[in-house]
């Protein structure tokens, strides 16, 4: 299995070597697909299986602390997590790259963009379900969800993870007692895909993407970008969120979905697909 290395250095000031998984399928124009928490580069399995059919190469990671990466105590953070992508692209020497994050992912694209992409490697860039600009409510930004709310989060993550995760995942759906858009077994292939993630990394990350502000990273923005959201999203609600990131980039292309949960790269695997492809390709 192909892996990179990194001797990264945390907000703690600790180095150790981390060890960080990808996948690397077919030919052509490279897309770099940064997953969500608290999934891993398996959740873009539609991807893989649809993008490479349209001279697309796809390249997806696990963060650290994630899948099939090492787990190390710290380094979960946005200046972190920026760096590792930034070795991902170096190591693999991608030029021409649409980087496209989802979700928590989201904050990878933005950091990398504003603060590596001096070489321009990245000459696309797509935020999907994404949590910029800045969820936490703050007396500057009323749009924020309140602290409380992700205090509650990380008091059932420690108490018990697993009811946490499985309730968080119908959410992520958008599954309620008549709406049921993914099957029992895709829910329970996802379980077991947030169940690879160390908890302390589900813990730290959460923290970070819940409390970091990208607002200085979009004003930053100035290449070809796609923004995507579902209107249906409970996760990251979409006022808290694309509709806020579109003020720092207008001119980004916004597609909204208006039937779609967070999970739409799933949900509405079609639609995206097809989206994406042309935003690639464009």
């Amino acid at each position: 299995m192909p892996f990179l290395r990194t001797n990264s250095v945390s907000l703690s000031g600790n180095s150790e070597e981390v060890k960080l998984f990808y996948q690397d399928v077919g030919r052509g124009k490279p897309v770099v697909l940064v997953h969500g928490w608290p999934l891993n580069s398996d959740m873009w399995e539609y991807q893989f299986n649809e993008l490479p059919k349209h001279n697309i190469r796809v390249i997806a990671y696990d963060r650290r602390g994630y899948g099939k990466s090492s787990r190390p105590w710290d380094g979960y953070d946005y200046d972190t997590f920026a760096a590792d992508l930034d070795l991902l692209l170096k190591e693999l020497e991608l030029t021409d790259v649409t980087l496209v994050g989802f979700s928590m992912g989201g904050g990878e694209a933005a950091r990398y963009v504003s603060k590596y992409n001096t070489e321009g490697r990245v000459t696309k860039v797509a935020f999907i379900s994404a949590v910029t600009p800045f969820l936490l409510q703050t007396d500057n930004n009323p749009t924020g969800i309140p602290q409380d709310q992700f205090e509650g989060m990380r008091e059932q993550l420690e108490d018990d993870r697993a009811k946490f995760l499985a309730d968080f995942g119908k959410k992520f759906y958008g599954v309620h007692l008549f709406s049921h858009p993914v099957s029992d077994e895709h829910m329970h292939h996802d379980l077991m895909m947030c169940f690879q993630a160390a908890g302390y990394a589900t813990i730290k990350s959460m923290n970070a993407w819940s409390t970091t502000d990208f607002r200085g990273d979009l004003e930053n923005v100035k290449i070809p970008t796609l923004i995507i959201h579902g209107k249906a999203d409970e996760t990251v609600p979409i006022d808290a969120s694309a509709d806020e990131t579109v003020k720092y980039i207008p001119q980004a292309n916004y597609i909204v979905y208006d039937d779609a949960p967070h999970g739409l790269h799933y949900t509405h695997k079609n639609k995206f697909n097809d989206d994406l492809i042309s935003f690639i390709n464009s």
